[in-house]
């Protein structure tokens, strides 16, 4: 059998409640429970083994140690318990406006932030009209990072992570923002770079999303996995355990309500989505 490029073997990830970072005593000093007056765990007892070029979608409300496990692959958290072995670079599609400096420009930016993703110099420079136009920000190329709007912002960095010859994607919620074209451009990437055999691991609240990019999930309820099985599978133990669908629905309408107040949505894409029957049950 392959060997697996992600292997999780019974990691365990503790957070304070005041405070996201741990000092050194707190690390080298523990109590026999592994954890101090004020802590919890974000996740628990986590294992599962990847094959290159599978598709995984994480499932779970808010809270339950989605986006941690996705930064643990990443290499960005490091277990208090266990471990995690990756084979392969990461382009990590997770809070991927992080990093980029407000008052540089986006050509600027560009250049800063595949640079830290390990792009050559020349490397970016052969690439950089295709993520500029990928991104559709052709007229803002010498405009402060600062003053674009937030989907534009998003737009960018999608842009530049996606070009990243890593054999691993982590996609975490990036998608929910910008406008239905340009999510559909996202989405086409998305499909090509698993042509290309790369392995996914996609964190969403829509159904339609996870049932289109994955074959395999996993569901993370207060920080342990319930369950690993066939995306649809998943889904439908979640939603199952959620209750009544029509309450989600509206929880699901509030959110988008509030996205909207935030300026990360707009009324064409609230209607657009609201009217979607693929997206009629959204995971949230």
């Amino acid at each position: 059998m392959t060997e697996p490029i992600i292997s999780v073997q019974d990691i365990s990830i503790r957070f304070h409640r005041s405070r996201r970072h741990r000092s050194l005593r707190d690390l080298l000093f523990k109590g026999e429970s592994g954890v101090r007056a004020g802590e919890f765990w974000g996740l628990r007892h986590i294992s599962f083994d990847v094959q290159p070029g599978e598709a995984i979608g994480v499932v779970g409300r808010n809270g339950q140690g989605k986006s941690t496990l996705l930064k643990t692959i990443a290499g960005v958290l490091i277990p208090d318990e266990g471990r995690v072995n990756v084979n392969g670079g990461v382009a990590p599609l997770i809070e991927i406006t992080g990093g980029f400096v407000g008052d540089l420009t986006v050509r600027d930016n560009i250049y800063l932030a595949a640079g830290l993703h390990g792009m050559g110099k020349k490397q970016i420079a052969a690439s950089f009209e295709e993520i500029v136009e990928f991104a559709e920000i052709e007229d803002f190329v010498d405009t402060p990072y600062k003053h674009l709007s937030s989907g534009m912002k998003v737009r960018v960095a999608f842009s530049v992570v996606s070009r990243l010859d890593e054999p691993i994607m982590l996609v975490d919620e990036v998608l929910a923002v910008g406008d239905r074209a340009f999510r559909e451009k996202c989405f086409e990437r998305i499909d090509e770079m698993l042509s290309q055999g790369r392995t996914l691991f996609m964190v969403s609240h829509s159904e339609a999303n996870l049932t289109r990019f994955c074959t395999r999930g996993l569901y993370l309820r207060e920080g342990t996995l319930v369950l690993d099985g066939p995306i649809q599978e998943v889904v439908d133990q979640y939603f199952s355990d959620s209750g009544d669908e029509a309450a989600l629905r509206r929880r699901h309408e509030r959110r988008m309500r509030r996205m909207r107040r935030l300026g990360l949505l707009n009324e064409e894409d609230e209607e657009e989505d609201d009217g979607d029957e693929d997206n009629l049950r959204t995971v949230v």
